[in-house]
């Protein structure tokens, strides 16, 4: 190469690298420009449902700064904004019609009332924003063509009922068997699931009761249980009643088998509040409550001690459930930066696209949504627990 041509090639390669860096610098500020990943939280922060609405605000809260610090976000902040529904679906409506005008909101997450987004799917449907409920209640996510940008994250009563049937055929001495249940949609769902997967197994339920799920006195219902003398007792409520049903177990001496469904995973330690769980109790649930049981043998299992720790560290204790908030938050950022819409008026039916086809190993376990179901956490996240000196650990 001749001096001119040497001397021509630097000018160009110097004007080149010039543009690309300017490129560089407009991308930049073409991704600040697009703002924050905005997501809202519809959640029970009083009222009834508070413990479990208060619980998931902290999830959310932790992995959002987890988030902002991890640098998977496309260079976007995570922002939250929560509105209080009061434990009421009228509240969460109106929280709901909110959200959906703002257009900033890339998608929504709601907390443990299954009727408060039964509610809200034709908002949804007809505002096309996606949101992500935490409830149990399988009618939150099904149909699916009725629920097209309703997706569910939380306990399923068919997986937990097919679990809860095989440890009850794996105890020895248990004939009759009694069922403290709520009154609303996913009681009802577990009454039929149960029925269903006991009878697989050549078991049966004998004494059924049902209780209104804002129920605070349960020494009737309990009381009405025991006289029938099971050898075991199934408490299919939600994490507080599921105390006190314990603490009026505890009262009556009944002797015999406790199992909980996994919607009475609350508190770490038992015998907080009202409860007076026996060692020996059964709940099926995730491994998110006896991570000092598990081995990080995978980045997986390393990423859910590590979440735990922090959890504890931060509010001083651990929520069963609070997983679950945290994997819909990265469910929904996961999504929104692979759509990677302008944040100002994000692409949602783009954002409900990539959630409908998402699955990962998240913090509560495998999680996989398609378009067929719309209920991410599988049967695979599931496992049985054991209460033992106070807390609950990995049966077996």
């Amino acid at each position: 190469m001749t001096p001119v041509r040497f001397l021509a090639f630097v000018a160009a390669t110097a004007v080149a690298l010039a543009a690309a860096a300017c490129g560089s610098a407009d991308d930049g500020g073409d991704a600040e420009e697009r703002g924050p990943i905005v997501v809202a939280a519809d959640l029970e922060l009083s009222g009834a449902d508070a413990a479990a609405g208060r619980a998931f605000q902290r999830a959310l809260e932790l992995r959002v700064d987890q988030l902002n610090g991890s640098g998977l976000t496309g260079g976007r902040p995570v922002r939250l904004v929560v509105k209080d529904n009061r434990s009421d679906a009228a509240e969460s409506l109106r929280n709901i019609q909110d959200f959906t005008g703002d257009r900033a909101v890339s998608a929504i997450i709601m907390g443990s009332c299954g009727q408060c987004a039964v509610n809200a799917a034709k908002t949804l449907n007809a505002k096309a924003i996606p949101a992500i409920s935490l409830a149990a209640a399988g009618s939150v996510a099904s149909p699916v063509a009725e629920r097209r940008f309703m997706f569910k994250l939380g306990p399923n009563a068919n997986d937990n009922a097919a679990a809860l049937a095989a440890e009850l055929h794996r105890t020895p001495g248990l004939r009759k068997l009694g069922l403290l249940y709520t009154r609303d949609g996913y009681g009802t769902e577990g009454l039929e699931a149960l029925d269903r997967e006991l009878g697989k197994v050549g078991l049966t339920l004998g004494a059924k009761v049902a209780v209104p799920p804002t129920d605070d006195n349960l020494d009737g219902p309990i009381e009405e249980l025991t006289e029938a003398t099971p050898d075991g007792i199934i408490v299919w409520t939600g994490a507080e009643q599921a105390a006190r049903a314990s603490a009026a177990i505890a009262d009556v001496e009944y002797r015999g088998r406790l199992f909980f469904d996994a919607t009475a995973a609350g508190d770490l330690f038992l015998g907080s509040g009202d409860g007076r769980t026996p060692d020996g109790s059964t709940m099926v649930f995730t491994q998110t409550m006896v991570m000092d049981d598990v081995i990080a043998t995978t980045p997986a299992k390393a990423a859910r001690k590590q979440w735990f720790r922090d959890y504890t560290a931060r509010w001083g204790s651990y929520y069963g459930i609070a997983s679950f908030a945290a994997d819909a938050l990265q469910l929904v950022t996961d999504a929104a930066v692979r759509v990677d819409a302008d944040a100002a008026t994000p692409d949602r039916s783009a954002i409900r696209d990539q959630l409908e086809m998402s699955q990962m190993d998240g913090l509560s376990g495998p999680i996989r949504l398609t378009p067929d179901n719309h209920s991410g956490l599988m049967r695979q996240s599931l496992t049985m627990l054991v209460a033992r000196g106070g807390r609950w650990r990995l049966a077996g």
